[in-house]
């Protein structure tokens, strides 16, 4: 029995010709494959990416189902979410050594069927602190599924479109989140909050049984993990965890009122510090500041970053407008058709237009589109509901995916020019750039729609005064509307006050989303503006090359 399992999670003997050796260890091989294959790696990644994506989209979509059904108040619901990013946001540092020593075939069958055992652990879940620990346990084999998505992407296309490949792998994820909340509605209906989890165990099962009938290639492996990895690990991962925390609970606890807020942050950033000094003087370190620092890769942390907040126009302030105004996700799934056949487009387009030379050019359209369709939206009224904003929020959900895998080369290609030991520092980065700069985002949007809100909230206010004869009017209508049930015309005036305050509180809720929309519109542009004085800078600086 023990043979067998040794044989099962063993990589397979493998004699490499010369343009099938791994780009690396850790990756796999580049072998040729026939039409049949290719077809069912294809099919295999999409899997992955759709399991991988649905891990954390399945809660983001049905916070307030979730809610309810476990009996949790806001913040502690918002714990779910953010604690499957606390786990995700670090653990390819050391995923990524783990298959360079151990293999693809371990790294694949582990993470797998660990990522299938704790989503079968969902079904069991009754409290609050085991819904905790499965999800920040799913956040770390979500990170290997994503992984094997890329990979069983680039075994789909031949080798001289492996880069297209990729775009292809970090974009199937992405569009997850659109189609958990086209789902959402059917499966709640089914069995409540537990059908949720039965889907993605369904998936996790379906990629556990098809990784293990269809096999990557075996990949080169070479001794990786030295002790001073895992300190960096702990110091590193336990501070980005407590960004994660700070950035994803901070709104709703409110930043100046817990406590624990503060203290996370006198504990994160000295962990950082000391992680980043103990790699700085590091022979064979897991991040290479010195290469991080470098003034190109500091240009791409600040424009991946803005795009991230950016992009988080959609997840927050659209479905926080709609939301608003009384729209669900029952009535809501025309607009997540359009939003997931725009992400698909991104995607899809974003491959096939993929030009080594100009990665920059997608990343400045993308960033000038959501530009664009932000403004748009920030002339919304309490009127406005899902068909005004097909055009705009397909545009953002288009950028959303067609920046993305450019972003990934940008980097991915530096990285390589530089030696293989710089991918890990890359990816690391990119992870983080992603995760933290995608509730960053949230982040930001929130509290400026909080402060916003309550300032909007008073002017109206201001306004009411009893003598005026449209609010005297207004309260009157309020009170006609309850007057079949309510006989007494004082607690008819009472029902006709209330009634319009709240009507005056979802006018300032309105008025605050389209400050947000402004916001990000204003980001975006500055973002674009940049990366054009980039561009143009750059150029500037080959024409004079060539002219001396």
């Amino acid at each position: 029995m023990i043979s067998r399992a040794r044989r099962f999670l063993s990589e397979e003997q493998w004699t490499f010709a010369p343009h099938e050796v791994p780009v690396m260890p850790g990756s796999p091989g580049s072998p040729d494959h026939p039409h049949h294959r290719r077809l069912a790696y294809g099919l295999i990644a999409v899997l992955l990416g759709l399991t991988a994506g649905f891990g954390n989209a399945l809660i983001s979509a049905n916070t307030y189902t979730l809610q309810g059904a476990l009996g949790l108040d806001p913040a502690q619901i918002a714990w779910l979410p953010t604690v499957y990013v606390m786990t995700n946001v670090s653990i390819n540092l050391i995923m990524i050594k783990f298959r360079q020593q151990f293999g693809l075939r371990p790294f694949a069958m582990i993470f797998l069927g660990i990522y299938a055992l704790l989503t079968f652990a969902h079904l069991f879940v009754h409290g609050f602190a085991s819904a905790i620990a499965v999800r920040a346990a799913s956040g770390m084999a979500g990170a290997a599924v994503s992984s094997l998505c890329l990979y069983y992407m680039m075994q789909s296309l031949p080798a001289k479109w492996r880069l297209k490949a990729v775009v292809l792998g970090i974009g199937v994820p992405q569009c997850a989140t659109p189609l958990a909340r086209l789902f959402s509605p059917d499966l709640l209906a089914m069995s409540q909050w537990r059908t949720l989890y039965l889907f993605e165990l369904g998936l996790a099962l379906l990629s556990l049984a098809a990784v293990a009938t269809l096999r990557l290639p075996p990949t080169t492996r070479q001794k990786a993990f030295e002790p001073l990895d895992f300190l960096t690990f702990v110091l590193f991962a336990g501070s980005m965890a407590l960004f994660s925390a700070v950035l994803g609970l901070g709104r709703i606890v409110w930043w100046t009122e817990a406590g624990w807020i503060g203290w996370a942050l006198i504990a994160a950033i000295p962990m950082l510090a000391a992680a980043l000094m103990i790699e700085h003087h590091r022979a064979n370190p897991l991040l290479n500041t010195r290469w991080l620092g470098s003034a190109d890769i500091v240009r791409f942390t600040i424009v991946t970053i803005m795009a991230r907040i950016v992009l988080s126009e959609q997840t927050y302030a659209a479905v926080g407008l709609l939301t608003t105004l009384g729209q669900n996700n029952d009535q809501l799934v025309p607009f997540f058709s359009i939003i997931f056949a725009a992400s698909v487009a991104g995607v899809v387009l974003s491959a096939v237009m993929l030009d080594v030379n100009r990665l920059a050019h997608p990343v400045m359209l993308s960033i000038g589109l959501v530009a664009v369709a932000a403004w748009i939206d920030s002339y919304s009224t309490s009127l406005t509901r899902a068909p005004q904003l097909y055009l705009t929020q397909g545009l953002i959900a288009f950028s959303a995916t067609f920046f993305l895998g450019p972003s990934l080369l940008f980097g991915m290609t530096r990285a390589l020019k530089e030696g293989s030991g710089h991918i890990i520092s890359f990816i690391a980065l990119f992870g983080i750039i992603n995760s933290i700069g995608g509730l960053g985002g949230t982040a930001l949007l929130g509290t400026y729609q909080v402060v916003r809100e309550k300032e909007n909230s008073a002017a109206i206010v201001e306004q009411f005064d009893a003598s005026n004869p449209i609010v005297t009017q207004r309260i009157q209508a309020g009170g006609a509307a309850v007057g079949r049930v309510v006989g007494d015309p004082a607690l008819r005036s009472a029902e006709g006050a209330a009634i319009l305050a709240q009507t005056a509180t979802r006018e300032a809720n309105v008025l605050a989303y389209d400050d947000v929309f402004r916001l990000v519109a204003i980001l975006a542009a500055a973002t674009s503006a940049y990366l054009a004085f980039i561009l143009a800078r750059r150029r500037w600086r080959e024409r004079r090359a060539v002219a001396m």
